[in-house]
């Protein structure tokens, strides 16, 4: 397999979901070396001045007016890492802590961050050798940056602490020693620039847009099967309702609506005949609600792509031939994740929350026209009765899940960073809410699949047909009450995998930029 080349400014959302779904080398641009060399030798010659500069030699936040000689810069920074690594809590998964690595090496090599070549050269060879640091996944505010988490990821460098060396967690100075790596000591700035950043806040925030994708594209699968489980009508989907609207995620929503169900024998069962004149909200207006919820996925994933290949730590060094300015702003300032997280957020409680209610629908005989609860004899057989309970559980923990974050905001460093983002829970709890929305998820694909055989021999669509197929090599029919959460979570983690979309994939490309 050939390595990833990293263009630093120019990373796409497709290189982000490689690198979040599977471990590839990576290669920096040849061209990015001299930038890099060029903002360390500006740090250089800040230090022989002996100038006070925030960040190289001075202590940090209210210390700023501390002036450091420069025999104890080394100290400073090593000191600034080991002070600062004070996470808690669950480690993050690999698969984000690739992002993290990623994104720092990609803003660390535009430039602008004064580190020396020798620093990028090192995060590279910890990603390559795929030993990733254990970092804390609470004790951020999202402002001045990840500190706390950055600071475990830079550890790692150090040969200090833990990390995971593919997959195995073990001590940070042997996983170095095994691969041929030798731990960096710090110059002047590096801890900081390091440290300083929103890589943490947006890998964790990209994580769950993926997942988001993913979601969405799953529940209108599993909508589109309802719409036939139910008999609905597919004329909600008619192109010239939403162009009279303009909203894009609709229409586009409604076309791919339209090809799920095409050439469905269920729907054409009852075009004629039919007493219903409109089919329930969470039928009808499922282009609406996800075509909103598509615009606010998309909208999210274009910040999150702009800060993924920002320069966000501070201060931060600008060359012009031999000459170095430094200037010290906010860039750590997460503000614009915490509110694609909490766009997220929204987007997949709106997920759940529609599929929570077209399983209410199946299950009751007077608006479905199933059996009572999914399943012959009811009575005698609960069915789908509890499996609804579980969703809406899901779907109510979410409701307060959803609660924005970035509205929230305490004062630190003795108030002299006084407003933050929270933009890493922000994004941390959207991992829980993916989970809940992928379970309620799973229980509608149980829910239409179980009320499409009741129509047989009538099939729904080619497409659906497939789907209910990759279901049943999975899990049989329910005729008869039985252990049901194996069944739950094997549609679950369909979900998950992106399998319930995987058939039909190219019905969402317009998802994927």
């Amino acid at each position: 397999m050939n390595d990833f080349i990293l263009q630093p400014g120019q990373l796409a959302l497709g290189d982000l979901r490689a690198a979040w779904s599977a471990h590839t080398p990576l290669t920096l641009a040849l061209d990015a070396w001299g930038d890099i060399a060029a903002s360390s030798a500006a740090v250089a010659a800040i230090v022989a001045k002996g100038e006070p500069a925030y960040g190289i030699n001075t202590g940090f936040g209210i210390l700023a007016k501390a002036h450091i000689p420069v025999e104890q810069l080394a100290t400073l920074q090593r000191n600034l890492i080991l002070s600062h690594a004070v996470g808690t809590g669950p480690l993050i998964d690999d698969q984000i802590v690739r992002l993290i690595l990623l994104t720092k090496i990609g803003s660390l090599a535009r430039g602008y961050s004064g580190v020396r070549p020798l620093i990028v050269e090192t995060l590279i060879a910890l990603y390559n050798a795929n030993i990733m640091p254990a970092i804390p996944a609470q004790g951020s505010v999202g402002a001045s940056g990840d500190l706390a988490p950055l600071a475990h990821m830079t550890l790692a460098m150090l040969g200090v602490g833990q990390v995971r060396h593919n997959g195995v967690l073990v001590d940070a100075g042997d996983a170095l020693a095994a691969a041929g790596i030798a731990p960096v000591v710090l110059g002047a700035k590096e801890g900081l620039a390091l440290i300083n950043g929103t890589q943490v806040s947006t890998a964790l925030a990209l994580h769950g847009l993926f997942l988001a994708e993913r979601l969405l594209e799953a529940a209108m699968v599993t909508g589109a099967l309802s719409v036939d489980a139910a008999r609905g009508s597919d004329a909600p989907f008619d192109a010239r309702i939403h162009a009279v609207r303009g909203q894009p995620g609709q229409i586009a929503a409604a076309a791919i609506y339209r090809e799920l169900v095409a050439g469905s024998a269920i729907r054409a069962s009852h075009l004629v005949g039919d007493e219903r004149v409109q089919d329930p909200y969470s039928l009808r207006c499922q282009p609406q609600v996800m075509g909103a919820v598509m615009d606010l996925i998309g909208n999210a994933g274009r910040t999150l792509l702009i800060e993924a290949n920002a320069v966000t730590d501070n201060p931060l060094l600008f060359t012009d031939g031999d000459a170095g300015v430094i200037l010290s702003g906010g860039n750590f300032h997460a503000e614009p994740v915490a509110f694609a997280a909490d766009s997220l957020a929204l987007a997949i409680a709106e997920i759940g929350a529609l599929a929570e209610r077209r399983i209410a629908l199946l299950i009751d005989a007077n608006l479905s026209g199933l059996p009572a609860f999914l399943v012959r004899e009811p009575g005698l057989n609960s069915g789908f009765m509890i499996a609804h309970v579980t969703a809406a559980a899901l779907a109510s923990e979410n409701k307060s899940l959803a609660h924005p974050a970035s509205v929230d905001s305490l004062p630190t460093s003795a108030n002299q960073e006084d407003h933050v983002s929270m933009a890493t829970f922000a994004a941390r709890r959207l991992h829980q809410m993916a989970h809940n929305t992928c379970v309620i998820v799973g229980i509608e694909l149980l829910a239409a699949c179980q009320g499409i055989e009741f129509h047989r021999p009538l099939r729904t669509s080619q497409t659906l047909e497939s789907v209910h197929a990759q279901l049943r090599a999975q899990v049989a029919p329910y005729d008869a009450d039985r252990f049901f959460a194996p069944d739950i979570e094997a549609a679950r983690t369909m979900v998950w995998q992106g399998a319930v979309s995987a058939s039909c994939k190219a019905l969402f490309t317009t998802l994927h930029p």
